[in-house]
């Protein structure tokens, strides 16, 4: 017997839709597939038993793209935490070094930009404090599309680079450092306690490059959930309602995961193990200087081409670690 408050709850009722949408469309890929497999089989036999040999690079361009097919389906079964499908929020935020590490902080968000575009992931950026000469103090940009959670929880660490400073008269070699968050933007049926009483609500002048893009009226929102310390703001819509609105957001989506987080910790500590990878750890190098070359630590993949890495072409990285993450469990 179904729910009555359920035709009353629009919410849950999108919810079951999008559920209905993926359903249909994982049964849809799979009679693509088998009607695929299908046709080669077909191939097959007419080649055998009419001794065709003109068919066999049909056969073989067939069986390549159902190969590449399986390949895609294989790695998104890797994509099954509870929350992998969600969208994502992401954070970014300088090391120690100043201008050197805010320039490195703001490399980062540009290719995380850049390969949400090549994913056609929609991005937001909801705060983003600009450096006092260059680059940035930190970024806060939720992601729009299916699976980006999974994805950018690869990226989470901290990343390192060596180059030649722009910013050194003497053009000397620096090494800087960024950290990325990623948390999941989770559904609001999943349960957060969040008690008033313990956030302070600032709200404050946005600001910005100048010009138009800053707002003259107190709109920016900053919240402080007071017993853990974590503060989210947003400062990038007009509105003060609307700047809160998306703060709550990831502030709830920052304590899912510290909770998280704390409950792995007290496991580990059952099991007397060690996390693998906690926030904070160095995860990848690159290097403009004295050679270039982009390497995870984790899984010790290497690429070359560092301007293609640096333009968004993070797959190889993420695919590596999450099938890494796959054989240790």
């Amino acid at each position: 017997m179904a729910d009555p408050d359920f035709w009353n709850n629009p919410q849950q009722a999108q919810e079951i839709s999008q559920k209905l949408a993926r359903n249909k469309e994982d049964v849809g890929l799979f009679n693509k597939l088998h009607s695929q497999a299908e046709d080669i089989e077909t191939l097959l036999e007419l080649a055998e038993s009419e001794e065709d040999e003109s068919l066999s690079e049909e056969i073989q361009s067939e069986l390549l793209e159902l190969e590449k097919e399986l390949d895609q389906i294989e790695f998104k079964l890797m994509l099954n935490g509870p929350h992998d499908r969600n969208n994502a929020i992401v954070e970014i935020h300088p090391g120690a070094g100043g201008t050197e590490s805010q320039d490195w902080a703001d490399m980062l968000l540009r290719m995380y930009l850049r390969w949400c575009e090549k994913k056609n992931f929609r991005t937001q950026i909801v705060d983003l404090q600009q450096g006092d000469e260059a680059g940035i103090k930190s970024a806060t940009v939720i992601v729009t599309g299916e699976y980006a959670y999974g994805y950018l929880r690869a990226e989470a660490g901290v990343h390192r680079l060596v180059r030649l400073s722009p910013f050194d008269a003497n053009h000397r070699r620096h090494t800087s450092f960024a950290s990325v968050s990623a948390f999941p933007d989770i559904e609001d049926d999943v349960e957060v306690e969040i008690d008033e009483s313990d956030l302070r609500i600032d709200t404050f002048r946005s600001g910005g490059p100048g010009g138009q893009h800053v707002n003259t009226t107190d709109s920016a929102v900053r919240i402080t959930h007071l017993p853990t310390g974590i503060v989210s703001q947003c400062q990038n819509e007009r509105s003060q309602h609307k700047n809160k609105e998306v703060a709550m957001k990831v502030l709830k989506a920052r304590l899912y995961e510290y909770e998280l987080e704390k409950k792995n910790e007290e496991m580990a500590k059952i099991r007397g193990e060690k996390r693998d990878i906690a926030f904070g750890s160095q995860i990848r190098s690159y290097v403009f200087h004295p050679y270039r070359m982009v390497k995870d630590l984790r899984t010790d993949v290497e690429v070359g081409d560092v301007d293609r890495v640096m333009n968004g072409d993070l797959d190889g990285f993420i695919e590596a670690y999450l099938k890494s993450q796959q054989a240790r469990q």
